[in-house]
């Protein structure tokens, strides 16, 4: 519990995936992706239930092994490519409220974010009591500035590449920041009737890059070993 609130952290951890297979309990720095996860949730203290919502017998073993709890497999339907990341924070609320289970608050914490600390964790619950908050979200300046992407024509020309706003130094640039995927947290009561993370009182937890590094490909997988070797 934190600030008297009542806290529950779900892992969503779906068995399949095409990019790099087996990913949620692929070895990383010596341990299994999804208990980098476990374990800095489990650091923070924050959450009063620490639950993984998976379709893989495998990936619920492990993580039992690792501290949190796997109560349930997840549906078919909710373990397919197309799944919406609401529609299983929602399966997982509506089987906790029928196990008589109520919280003030819930956090979705994607696997696939290694590097994010325990104190990544309670200062996002900071940020939720200080701004009074509806919801927060993690995110990260952007490695790439907009102004300096862009699409390209058939033949490829680059001549009207540079946006004319982008003709300054990158110093002058405005800083942009992305969603990192590492944190979601949000009141209890307010998703269950908004269905939606984003609005006028969502607030974003600022992260270094360094702590964002969201697995989506072997590359990425193998960044975060890096990052995580460096830490030791």
């Amino acid at each position: 519990m934190y600030q008297n609130k009542k806290i529950l952290g779900i892992i969503p951890a779906r068995a399949g995936s095409k990019g790099i297979p087996g990913k949620n309990i692929k070895p990383l720095a010596g341990k299994p992706l999804i208990v980098h996860t476990i374990e800095a949730a489990l650091a923070s203290g924050v959450f009063d239930l620490l639950l993984v919502s998976t379709d893989g017998e495998d990936i619920a073993a492990v993580s039992l092994s690792a501290g949190a709890v796997a109560p349930f497999l997840r549906p078919a339907e909710l373990a397919t490519d197309s799944a919406k990341s609401s529609d299983v924070l929602l399966h997982a609320m509506i089987w906790c409220e029928n196990q008589g289970e109520k919280f003030d608050w819930v956090a979705i914490l994607q696997p696939t974010s290694p590097l994010r600390s325990p104190e990544d964790i309670v200062n996002s619950c900071k940020l939720m009591i200080e701004r009074q908050a509806k919801a927060v979200v993690s995110v990260c300046e952007t490695p790439h500035h907009p102004w300096l992407v862009n699409t390209l024509p058939d033949d490829h020309c680059l001549e009207h590449f540079i946006r004319p706003e982008a003709n300054q130094s990158r110093q002058q640039l405005p800083v942009f920041y992305q969603l990192n995927g590492a944190i979601y947290l949000i009141q209890w009561n307010y998703f269950l009737e908004n269905d939606s993370f984003y609005g006028p009182q969502t607030y974003a937890c600022i992260m270094p890059r360094e702590r964002s590094v969201d697995i989506d490909t072997p590359l990425d997988f193998a960044l975060a070993g890096i990052l995580l070797a460096g830490k030791k």
